[in-house]
Parts: C-alpha cells; sequence; structure tokens
C-alpha cells in the first residue's frame, strides 16, 4: 500500500503542490468552526454565529465554479492567488470589525466565501500533466481524497488550538495567513505556471452541458444529503450516550473510516469501467449506513460510524476520475469545482433535512435519512449508467490526441491539461 503512495509523492512536485493545496485550503475547511467561535467570543448568539457560517457557506458554494472557470480561461496563478488574497483580506475584516455593524460582517465572510481560491479543482487539474501515467492519476485521486479527511479532521483542532492560545480573532488571522501561504507555494511552482486549460468551445453552460457530469453532480448531492444528515442525527444519540465526548468520537470514526477506506482503495489497481465501479462503491456506502439506525451503546455505534466511512473516500475518488472523463474540454476545473459545490449543498440540504426529521422521529429517523439518500444516489447513477460509461475507443467530449497525456490508443483523460 505504501509504495504506491511513495511512487507518487516522489514524483516531480507531486508533494509540495499536495501540501500546498492542503495548506491552502485551511481557512475554507476551518471557516464555519472559526466563525462560530469568534462570534461566541464576540458576545454574539449561535443563531448569529450559524447564520454567518451559512452565508460564507453559501457564498463559497457559488463561487468556486466561477472562479473555476476563470482559472480554465486564464491559468492558475492568475486567479488563484489574488482570490486567495481578497477571501483573506475580506476574514480580516471581519476579524477586526467583529459583528457590529452587522450588515458589514455579513458582507465580509460572503466575500471571503466568495472568493475562496478552487485549489482543490485545480490539483486534480494538474494530477496528468505531473504524474503522466492513468494509474497513477488513479491513485493520485485516492491520495487526495484521503488527505482532504487528514485536513477535515486536523483543521478544527488547529482552529481551537490557536483560539485557547491567543484568542478567537487570531485563529481568523493566523489561518487565513497560513492559506495565502499555502496558495502562493501552489502557484509559484512549475506545473501550475506552465498548466493551460485545452482550447474551449464558448458556451454559457460550460462544463455543465456535459450529460455525464450532470449526472454526477446529481449523484452526489445525495452523497452530500447522506453525510451532512449523519452530523444533525449524531447529536441526540450523542446527548443520550455520553455527551460531546460521545459526539466527537462518532465524527472521528466517519473520518478514520474514510482515511482507511481510502488508503486501500488507492493502494491497488482497479480494472473495469469507472461507472459501474461508482454504482458498487456508492451501493456499498448506503449499506453501510443502515446500521447506524440499530444505535447501540457508544461503542459499538463508534465501530459502526467508521464502518459508515469506510466507503466514502473510495467513492469520492472514483468520481474524480469520471469528472475527468467527462468534463468538456477546456472546463476541468470547473467541472471539479461544480463537484465540490455540489457536495458542499448537498451536506447543507442533509444538515436542513435531519433537523426536522429528529425533531419528529428522534436520533433513530434521523440516522435512517443517510441510508435513503445513499439509496437515491445510487438509483440515479443505475438510471444514468448509459450516459457515465464511455464506450471503448471513444472519448466522451473530446479527441484523443488533445486529452491523453500518453497518447494512448484509447482515450484517458478528458482534462486535456498537459503543461
Amino acid at each position: 500500500m505504501a509504495a504506491g503512495y511513495l511512487e507518487i509523492l516522489r514524483a516531480r512536485h507531486a508533494a509540495r503542490l499536495l501540501t500546498g493545496t492542503l495548506v491552502g485550503r485551511l481557512p475554507n475547511a476551518t471557516a464555519a468552526i472559526a466563525i462560530v467561535l469568534f462570534v461566541r467570543a464576540q458576545g454574539g448568539t449561535y443563531t448569529l454565529a450559524g447564520g454567518l457560517a451559512a452565508v460564507y457557506g453559501v457564498a463559497n458554494a457559488v463561487g468556486q465554479p466561477v472562479l473555476g472557470r476563470l482559472v480554465d480561461l486564464h491559468g492558475q496563478p492568475r486567479v488563484q492567488l489574488p482570490s486567495a488574497v481578497l477571501s483573506a483580506l475580506a476574514m480580516a475584516l471581519f476579524a477586526f470589525n467583529g459583528t457590529d455593524p452587522l450588515p458589514l460582517a455579513y458582507a465580509a465572510v460572503a466575500a471571503a466565501g466568495l472568493f475562496t481560491p478552487p485549489l482543490e479543482g485545480g490539483l486534480r487539474a494538474l494530477w496528468p500533466s505531473v504524474l503522466r501515467r492513468e494509474d497513477q492519476v488513479h491513485t493520485a485521486y485516492a491520495m487526495d481524497a484521503v488527505a482532504q479527511e487528514v485536513m477535515f479532521t486536523v483543521g478544527p483542532l488547529l482552529v481551537t488550538l490557536c483560539a485557547s492560545l491567543w484568542s478567537a480573532q487570531a485563529a481568523l488571522l493566523v489561518l487565513n495567513v497560513i492559506g495565502v501561504l499555502g496558495a502562493l507555494s501552489v502557484v509559484v511552482a512549475p506545473p501550475s505556471r506552465a498548466w493551460r486549460s485545452a482550447p474551449r468551445e464558448a458556451h454559457w453552460l460550460g462544463a455543465l452541458r456535459s450529460p455525464g457530469l450532470l449526472a454526477m453532480l446529481g449523484a452526489f448531492l445525495f452523497v452530500g444529503i447522506a453525510l451532512g444528515s449523519i452530523t444533525v442525527a449524531s447529536v441526540p444519540y450523542a446527548d443520550e450516550h455520553g455527551g460531546d465526548a460521545v459526539y466527537g468520537w462518532l465524527m472521528a470514526g466517519i473520518g478514520l473510516g474514510a482515511l482507511v477506506g481510502g488508503l486501500a482503495y488507492g493502494a491497488r489497481q482497479w480494472a473495469g469501467e469507472p461507472a459501474r465501479r461508482l454504482q458498487v462503491l456508492v451501493g456499498f456506502l448506503a449499506v453501510c449506513y443502515l446500521p447506524l439506525t440499530l444505535m447501540p451503546g457508544a461503542v459499538a455505534m463508534t465501530l459502526l460510524a467508521v464502518l459508515a466511512g469506510v466507503f466514502l473516500a473510495p467513492v469520492i475518488a472514483c468520481a474524480f476520475v469520471l469528472v475527468d472523463r467527462h468534463a468538456p474540454a477546456g472546463t476541468v476545473t470547473e467541472a471539479f469545482s461544480w463537484l465540490v459545490t455540489t457536495f458542499t449543498v448537498g451536506a447543507s440540504v442533509g444538515t436542513g433535512l435531519a433537523g426536522p426529521v429528529v425533531e419528529r422521529g428522534g436520533a433513530l429517523w434521523g440516522f435512517a435519512v443517510p441510508g435513503v439518500a445513499g439509496g437515491v444516489s445510487l438509483l440515479v447513477l443505475l438510471v444514468t449508467g448509459g450516459v457515465l460509461t464511455v464506450p471503448a475507443g471513444r472519448a466522451v467530449v473530446a479527441s484523443s490526441s488533445e486529452n491523453d497525456p500518453n497518447r494512448a490508443a484509447e482515450p484517458r483523460f478528458s482534462s486535456g491539461d498537459r503543461a
């Protein structure tokens, strides 16, 4: 297992790009908790804190595909670094201004979310040009998904550490400065500076004109709903079985399961059509959510949370392959950014949906939501299977000579993004 990942990290620029991207995304990964801690330190209510965090999330969901399209049109350095600086400045304004006047606070967090650089999509656009071989790119996608789980686990710990050592205001400022440095590390790297998107057809829909990508986004909306609903359903369960510590263990269990599953998935090469494989993986993901409705004791429930997370990272990694294949030429960064946005919106919908479900039926019905959402995601993939499957010998969107870094007989990548 380790050999495959070490091979990726030994590739020139790979470790730097991965590390820089993760560091650059820290402000985004920690924004919600950082905003809540800061507002509470200012004496604001949880309602105000939640409202500001929600505005940030919505603005981020809107900004990612827009900035992703700009990256495809103008290159990474011209978009990623300026947007990172603007986002950090907006968050600094919020940190120094506080919540009074309130309209300025909302405008600042909205700007911070809107200008968050699409580093996630940018990295996935770079992998084919950095690694060259298709099997390495697939492994890098899995490693990318695993690294996300680590970041979303470590990030909140860094926020709380900064807030406890200094202040919540300092946490906002420090993490955003670190984020700018991470973005800078990426955009000055030779692969980022040399990267150019393939020629694109002028179309107002951009990446969304691909039926395969639309099918993927439809399926991933429900994967996001499943994950978002678990975070809410776990609260009443934890209240009855030990409080905040149990809630923390459940969330950590899902992250640990995703980490283990992603490492195992990326450790081997997978034969066959990725669309079929994704159907199987999403099916297992939905099935593994169902045991949560048993609601045993805290220790057993934590183990079930680990099981519930096992197929999450493999599903995400396999989805990256399909997004890459179905993105119209010249829109790869935008396409990956749409996946991020859809997943984020789905998680928000899941959070909002699980609330009233838990109010009426308790934690049991709350834990039923992710299983149902996973089943709907599988249904979407089954119904759209013909659109998602790439017939042998031809590309979905663009030609082999433009899109395959290895000039293979069959098209492998739809990104067309070679340095």
